[in-house]
């Protein structure tokens, strides 16, 4: 059985800075991501991108949410 890691509990003001340099990080990573592919890499991304959404939204009208 694998023992699970504990960690001690972060400062606040620790949590708060991490929180804000991963909402950073997140606003600049698809941009670039975004520059470093092909025209056929973005449109696959897009076209998988779409058919999830609309799969999810057949699902949510099949299931009545």
């Amino acid at each position: 059985m694998a023992r699970k890691l504990t960690m001690p509990p972060m400062p606040p003001e620790m949590l708060e800075y991490f929180a804000q340099m991963g909402a950073k990080g997140g606003k600049i990573g698809g941009k670039a991501r975004a520059a470093n592919m092909t025209d056929e890499q973005r449109s696959e991304g897009a076209r998988k991108a779409s058919q999830v959404r609309w799969t999810r939204v057949k699902t949510e009208r099949r299931d009545g949410a």
